[in-house]
Formats: structure tokens, C-alpha cells, sequence
């Protein structure tokens, strides 16, 4: 005991030194980030003047080109209202002022305390080919130079600037000449070497290609890069501290510098293409509370001493009691429940003890009585757990369409409950000539799980019913589930939208396994890899696209599946299921109801006497649907002017009588395309804009199928609301009424989007009779 508390006294020591460490760096970080800030700040406030003030001189010299003069007076102003900067240049391109022979430079530079305007430009100094005449030349916009020394010949001295230089044009556009306004690269270093957040912390600062422009080793300026070193001892450290700084990134590095761990806080200075770092010792940072750390130590370690001494006498004293408490105790446990314990006659701990064991005696009658009502109870929420189960195998389809039903699809699904009640879901419904379809996997077990199965299966119903495209469907469930989903559960789920005519497959997966295609082969329907739906609200979930042929089986499942375990705790795995629908498909008994009985009893020969470990939900999808070759094909391109629908209507008629419609259903069809046309004609592209609208039409046996085909925005009107005809005209909300008429007048509507292209089906059957 004396021990674990000793250990316990000095993990929470260590914890406080630690949490106390943590907080000394996090101010020196950013008592150091600041300073860098500030000085970056204070740096990019004066290049910013340096540009304005050239981008006005600029403005003044464009408006005066051809007053030569003019110039010397604008660049002595650019010295005389900015005293930070060191010189200014208006330099011309050769013989731009003839008077002025072949060079004319107007330049300006900072003497002492007094400002020097001459006339710069000589066949020694040929300005038009340095490097701050020719950038803005080539690049075609303003920009700042590589640090460089600026010679003056004058006084024989030479200063390192850094320059911003921006072209000079004519009224066509012409470049005729250069401004180029200059700052001393030592009023840049002093700056930055006066920043010092610590007593032995020091500054850097480095050009584009990592040339030294400030050291503490004034040999190193402008002689040695930041590379210069790994050349003769490779340091990946600090190769990688010059590259962050070249492309002008900011941030922290902790560093072994001459023998010492130093934190290296970096960040770009403005659009000169330099970046400055500061160099601060961790010795220095953490210097203060090394030493306060120490001297508590020392204190830490004589208390212990004292603690430890104390904690012996006490404990000897008050093991005696105990030890008498103790046999008596297992007097008790061997169930004498009547023996007397002894009595302390004491008002501590111990004699608490001894009073709680007496009250145990009489708890233990009690308990039991209690017991019995208890069981009771449980038999009755056992009852309701049943009606529950029903109740929740009541929300699922239970009606499976087969070969007797549809000419399209068959489906079958079953779903056992590891419990009363489960949190697995599978649900689908027919629209449009679409199947609906998804199944999912709440995370967790029982009532809980059950309760959000039943709130992801409504949603499932409600959103659907508006949304034609899974990605649309599941990213609004997630939003609308997430929002309220307050004890952080999720559901891992699959929904996929199957054209029927066609057998394109339109699915989003979020989370869940993927399904398999039992058909020519055996193999996993490729998904991407989402987030199941209820963590983030925001995400956007993927589409994905594959096309089912004629004869093929969608499998779908959850985890119970393949998570199925036997009484070693051995899973049945991915493996077992593919052997067990590879060979149903050679057994050709790949139908759904087939697939779905065969696989539950594997699983069941798998599992033998085990208990079910989790819910089993298994779903199986079969296109059977046999394309028709098309009797006749034609095609017709109108633009978006509803001009052109006495045009439509003519191609529209010369189809009905081609196939053979009489002339009520042949209205209906016309009335129901042209509701289609003009609708994309009115509304698909921009107001003023050209756009073409595509309809073909095509019969075969046993329907006749109209394409409407525009490259105008995104829009579904299938998923428009129905329309309450029983109600007047004011009554009802605005839109819809057009997608009615096209429901009442053909079999079926289809919406896709398509290779960004809206692409809407009308299909009627052919009556034999017609």
C-alpha cells in the first residue's frame, strides 16, 4: 500500500512537471511565432509601400513619356517621401530619347543624410542588361529580384539591395522602360537580427537559392549557402529545413546544431523570395523550469522518506482489527449467515466495515425475495421483446416479386436477429421502372439498434421517394441522420437504383460490404471506400456505375454473414461465401430464393450448436429481363425554340402511325412528349443561349420508348411530388403539373444523367389489339 501510494504521489508529480513542460513549450512556441510574425509583418508593410509608391510613380511617368526631365524630378520624389528605401531608377530603353544619347537612366540614391539624382546608364554600366531590367521584361509583370550589390560609381561603394521593378509602356502597350526602386538588404538584416526571444538566440536569413544574407558568422553572407555544410557532412535535417524555407513555407523544425537540440522557427519575408528563421536553444527555453524542477525534486524525495516511515507505524497499528474482522467474515461466506461479528466499538473504517457486514446478513434475505420479482419482470419484457420482433419484421417487405410477377426482375431477402430484436435493414420498392433497393447495418445489438434501423429505413423511404440517384439519397440521409443522432451510432448501408430496362445499376456504398455478381462468374461489385452514414453530417458520398446483364444475381449481405462464427470462435469468412455461390452458379440454382437458402444452410452447417453472434441479413437481386431487337429507329434535332413543336408533333404522329396507335392514344403521346420537349426547350439552357434538344424514337414487340436528350443543366422531374388533382387550381403549389400529364399519358418515365447529359425516357406499351 505504502508503495503503490508512494508510485501514485509520484506519477501525479511527474504528470504536473509534465503538463507544467508542455505548457512552458507551447508559450515558447508561440512567443517565438509571434516575434516572427511580427517582424514578417513589419517587413511586408514596407514592400507593399515600395510597390504602391512605384505602381503611382509609374502612373505619373506613363502620363509624361516624352519629357525627359520630368523623370529626375519623380524618381528624387520616390527618395524624398520614402526615407526607408535606398535608391530609385527610371531607367528607357537605348535611344528612346534621342537628345539623351544612347542611355538615359534617372537615378536617385540615399548620400549620408543627403538624396544624389544623376543620369545613370554608361557602355561600362549597360543598366538594360541587369538582371532588374530585364525580369519585368521577359516575366511581363512587376516582381522583385534575388538580393544583389548595387554598385555606385561615384563614391566606389557597393550595397546589397533587393529591388522591385516593374515595366514602363507606352499608350499601344509598348514596354519603353523599367522603374526599379530598391531596399538595402542591411536595413533588412538589422531588423531581422535584432529579433532575440531568448539570451543566446539568433537570426537567419536566406535567398531564393539559400545563399546566407544573415548569419552570426558574418564569414558565411553571401560566401555560403544553407547547403554549404551537408556538402561535407550530409544532415537530411537540415537539407529539409533550406528546401521548406526556398519554397517559402513557415513553420518549426527542432534541430541538433552545433551539438545542441535547437527549435528553428522559419517563415517567408513578402514577395522578396527570401525567408528569415529564428534560432532558439532549448536550454535557453527550458532553463527556469530545470531548476525549478530540480530543487522540488530534492524537496519530493525527503518527503517520501517522511511518508514512508509514518505509513509503517500506522498501517501495523491498524492491520490487527482487520485480520480479527477477516475470520469472522468467512464464518459468514461459508453461509452462516446468524454469526455474530465482532464488535470494535470504533467510529472509523474499521467499524464501518463491521456494521456493513451485519447489514449484508439482512440484505441477503431480502435479495432473495426481490429475486423473485425480478424474474417475473423479466418474463414480461422477454413478452414485449417478442411483440417487438414482430413488430420490426412487420416494417420489412415480406411480399418477394418472382418470374411469376415480373418479366424484369426477381428478388428475394431474409434477415435473423441475433437478438429479440436487430439492428440489420433491408428494403425495396419499384418507381419509374427503377428498383429501389438497400440493405445496411446498424452498429450495435438489440433494442437500441432496432430503434435506428426503423428511423434509417423511414428515411430511406422518405428521401427516395424525391431523390432518383443513391449518392443524392445517401448523402441527405447521413445529413438528416447525423443531425439527430445523438448517441453517436452509425450505420453502415448500401443503396443502389436498378433501371429496369435497361439493367444499368446506379449504387453508393457507405461503409458496408461489397455485393457480389453471380452471372458469367463470381466477383465483388467494385466500391468505393465511404464513410458509413451518421458520422458527418457534410460528407459527400461517391457515385458509382455498372451495368447487370440478363441472368445475373446481385448478392448483397451484412457482416453476420461472414462474421458467422462456431464454437472455436472460427469466422466463415469471405472465402466460404464465394465457394458457396460459385457453386450454386454451376449448379445453375443461382435464382434468389436458390441462392439465399443455399447459403443459410452452409452458414448453419458452419455454425453447428454455436450461439448466433450477430444479425444475418441476406439479399438477392436477379435481372431477368430479355432485350428486344428494335422494329424501327428514328431521330429528330430541334433547337430550344418552341417554334419547332408544330415540327415535333408531325415526327411524333409519323411514329404512332408507324407503330399502329389509334388517335386517342396517338394524342396522349404527343401531348406527353411535347410536355417533355417544351420543358427542356423553356428551362434547360441559360436565357439567350443556343442549345439543341435530341429526340429519338424506338419500338420493338412489346413497347414503344421515346429519348429526349439536351446537354442543359442537371434536373429529374420524376422526383416532383405528386399532384392533387382534386384540389382548384389555386389550391395546389406551382409545378409538377407537367410530369403528371406525362405519367397519366405513357407507362412509364425514366431520368438519368449521363456523360453530363440529361436523358429522359417515355415508354408505352403496345396493345396487340391497336
Amino acid at each position: 500500500m505504502v508503495v503503490s501510494a508512494a508510485i501514485l504521489f509520484v506519477a501525479a508529480l511527474g504528470y504536473m512537471f509534465f503538463q507544467a513542460r508542455d505548457a512552458v513549450y507551447h508559450e515558447a512556441m508561440n512567443r517565438a511565432t509571434q516575434i516572427l510574425d511580427k517582424t514578417s509583418l513589419r517587413v511586408d508593410s514596407i514592400l507593399n509601400r515600395v510597390e504602391v509608391a512605384s505602381d503611382m510613380t509609374r502612373w505619373l511617368v506613363e502620363r509624361h513619356t516624352n519629357q525627359a526631365d520630368s523623370m529626375f524630378v519623380y524618381s528624387r520624389s520616390m527618395l524624398e517621401n520614402n526615407p526607408d528605401f535606398y535608391n530609385c531608377s527610371v531607367a528607357f530603353e537605348p535611344y528612346y530619347f534621342e537628345e539623351k544619347g544612347r542611355y538615359f537612366s534617372a537615378y536617385t540614391k540615399h548620400v549620408g543624410d543627403s538624396i544624389r539624382t544623376i543620369q545613370g546608364g554608361s557602355d561600362s554600366y549597360q543598366y538594360f542588361f541587369a538582371d532588374w531590367y530585364l525580369m519585368p521584361k521577359l516575366l511581363d509583370r512587376p516582381c522583385w529580384t534575388e538580393p544583389y550589390f548595387d554598385y555606385d560609381v561615384a563614391t566606389n561603394t557597393s550595397e546589397m539591395v533587393t529591388s522591385y521593378c516593374q515595366a514602363i509602356k507606352d499608350k499601344r502597350g509598348k514596354m519603353i522602360g523599367v522603374i526599379n526602386t530598391s531596399l538595402s538588404i542591411n536595413w533588412l538584416s538589422n531588423t531581422i537580427s535584432a529579433v532575440k526571444p531568448y539570451p543566446h538566440s539568433y537570426s537567419i536569413m536566406i535567398g531564393r537559392g539559400g545563399t546566407y544574407f544573415v548569419h552570426p558568422d558574418s564569414t558565411k553572407i553571401t560566401r555560403q549557402t544553407i547547403f554549404t555544410q551537408t556538402l561535407e557532412q550530409p544532415d537530411t535535417a537540415m537539407m529539409a529545413l533550406g528546401y521548406a524555407m526556398q519554397r517559402g513555407e513557415s513553420g518549426m523544425k527542432l534541430m541538433h546544431l552545433d551539438g545542441k537540440d535547437n527549435y528553428v522557427f522559419y517563415k517567408p519575408l513578402g514577395k522578396t523570395g527570401c525567408s528569415m528563421a529564428i534560432v532558439c536553444p532549448e536550454s535557453d527555453i527550458f532553463r527556469s523550469f530545470d531548476r525549478l524542477q530540480n530543487t522540488i525534486m530534492g524537496i519530493v524525495a525527503v518527503g517520501l522518506l517522511l511518508m514512508l516511515y509514518f505509513f509503517i507505524r500506522i498501517i501495523t497499528f491498524e492491520l490487527d482489527p482487520l485480520r480479527r474482522l477477516a475470520t469472522e467474515a468467512e464464518t459468514i461466506a461459508s453461509g452462516q449467515f446468524d454469526a455474530e461479528l465482532p464488535d470494535f466499538q470504533r467510529v472509523d473504517e474499521i467499524g464501518q466495515l463491521s456494521h456493513s457486514f451485519g447489514n449484508m446478513q439482512q440484505s441477503l434475505v431480502k435479495y432473495i425475495d426481490e429475486l423473485k420479482k425480478t424474474t417475473a419482470q423479466k418474463a414480461t419484457i422477454e413478452s414485449d421483446l417478442r411483440i417487438a420482433s414482430k413488430i420490426q419484421l412487420g416494417m420489412l417487405p415480406e411480399k418477394f416479386p418472382t418470374r411469376a410477377d415480373r418479366d424484369d426482375v426477381q428478388l428475394f431477402a431474409s434477415l435473423t436477429p441475433a437478438k429479440e430484436v436487430g439492428g440489420d435493414l433491408f428494403d425495396f420498392y419499384f418507381r419509374d421502372e427503377k428498383l429501389f433497393f438497400c440493405i445496411g447495418d446498424v452498429s450495435g445489438k438489440g433494442v437500441p439498434a432496432s430503434l435506428f434501423m426503423a428511423v434509417t429505413r423511414s428515411t430511406f423511404r422518405t428521401v427516395s421517394a424525391h431523390e432518383s440517384m443513391p449518392d443524392r439519397i445517401v448523402t441527405i440521409m447521413n445529413k438528416t441522420i447525423a443531425d439527430m443522432n445523438k448517441n453517436h451510432m452509425f450505420v453502415t448501408l448500401f443503396v443502389g437504383v436498378l433501371d429496369l430496362p435497361t439493367g444499368r445499376l446506379h449504387y453508393c456504398n457507405a461503409g458496408h460490404d461489397a455485393p457480389l455478381l453471380v452471372g458469367a462468374g463470381v466477383g465483388e461489385l467494385p466500391c468505393d471506400s465511404n464513410i458509413p452514414v451518421g458520422f458527418m453530417p457534410q460528407w459527400k458520398f461517391s457515385l458509382q456505375e455498372a451495368q447487370i446483364f440478363t441472368g445475373t444475381t446481385i448478392f448483397l449481405f451484412t457482416d453476420g454473414l461472414t462474421e458467422a462464427m462456431d464454437a472455436n470462435k472460427v469466422q466463415f469468412q469471405m472465402q466460404r461465401v464465394n465457394e458457396v455461390a460459385a457453386r450454386a452458379l454451376e449448379n445453375q440454382q443461382h435464382e434468389p430464393r436458390q441462392l439465399i437458402e443455399q447459403m443459410t444452410e452452409a452458414v448453419h452447417q458452419f455454425v453447428g450448436d454455436a450461439e448466433q453472434s450477430d444479425d444475418l441479413t441476406m439479399m438477392a437481386i436477379q435481372y431477368i429481363r430479355q432485350q428486344s431487337d428494335a422494329k424501327m429507329q428514328k431521330s429528330i434535332v430541334l433547337p430550344n425554340d418552341i417554334q419547332e413543336v408544330p415540327q415535333l408533333n408531325a415526327f411524333v404522329e409519323d411514329v404512332c402511325q408507324t407503330v399502329g396507335f389509334d388517335e386517342i392514344e396517338t394524342m396522349k403521346i404527343k401531348v406527353a412528349v411535347e410536355e417533355a420537349v417544351v420543358n427542356v426547350m423553356k428551362y434547360a439552357y441559360p436565357t439567350g443561349q443556343h442549345g439543341d434538344v435530341n429526340i429519338e424514337a424506338a419500338f420493338n414487340d412489346t413497347r414503344l420508348k421515346f429519348t429526349i436528350i439536351d446537354s442543359g443543366k442537371p434536373f429529374d422531374p420524376t422526383v416532383q411530388s405528386a399532384v392533387d388533382t382534386s384540389l382548384s387550381a389555386k389550391e395546389r403549389k406551382i409545378g409538377g403539373l407537367g410530369i403528371h400529364i406525362m405519367r397519366q399519358n405513357m407507362d412509364s418515365i425514366n431520368y438519368e444523367r449521363m456523360n453530363d447529359l440529361n436523358v429522359l425516357t417515355l415508354r408505352k406499351k403496345i396493345n396487340k389489339k391497336s
